[in-house]
């Protein structure tokens, strides 16, 4: 194997680990907001069991939820799978851990806003839904954007344990091109490109986190 072909495997895996992470902050990003709705919710059932699945999600290894998610189908339900679950059931895995985080800090952002807010809303004639959307989401936005930037960096490096159920991505190709035959080059070569694309990556992400943080600064 040469130099240009392992380039060309790990490029691929590259586009899988970026559609990895393009999914889940879709489907987490917005999927935070409807769990932090069922944390403060009024139900005290809904509470309860948001409150559980909060702690079940923080509380364990993202990995073994990669594989309770992805073997569980069928070893559980015995059910059959189609043959791209495998990369369907990382999404999904990677979605329902970091939206509960992701509530967690919703939370913490909203309730850093003055209770005063919400009277003086009242007070003008707003409704529930019109002071969420209209004050109290902004400031939650520029509140929350430090600590949702910690966590889309941890995403970045969090891909990697995709590896656990066989979804390949830049670390698994990495991987297979270490243990491939008739390689021409050190063995150590493809773990340090694939480290150079985590890194691009995650400052490319960094960046541009900062920028999203600088726009929201109401006094620069």
């Amino acid at each position: 194997m040469t130099v240009q072909t392992m380039l060309m495997l790990l490029s691929k895996g590259f586009l899988t680990t970026l559609a990895i992470f393009a999914l889940t902050l879709l489907g987490s990003l917005p999927l935070g907001i409807l769990v932090y709705f069922g944390r403060v919710s009024k139900i005290k059932p809904i509470r309860w069991i948001i409150n559980v699945y909060i702690s079940i999600m923080r509380g364990t290894p993202l990995m073994l939820q990669l594989m309770v998610v992805f073997y569980g189908p069928n070893l559980l339900l015995g059910l059959s799978v189609p043959s791209q679950w495998r990369f369907m059931a990382c999404v999904l895995a990677f979605v329902i851990n970091y939206a509960a985080y992701f509530a967690e800090i919703y939370r913490g952002g909203i309730e850093s806003i003055s209770p005063g807010q919400y009277e003086a809303a009242e007070v003008l004639g707003y409704t529930k839904g019109q002071t969420f959307i209209k004050i109290i989401l902004p400031q939650m936005v520029k509140n929350c954007l430090p600590s949702v930037t910690n966590e889309v960096i941890t995403l970045v490096k969090d891909t990697s344990l995709a590896y656990a159920i066989g979804t390949v991505e830049i670390f698994t190709r990495a991987k297979q091109i270490v243990t491939a035959p008739n390689i021409n080059f050190h063995s150590m070569l493809p773990f340090l490109v694939a480290g150079i694309f985590y890194y691009i990556f995650n400052y490319i992400v960094a960046i541009i986190m900062e920028r999203c943080e600088k726009s929201l600064d109401y006094y620069h």
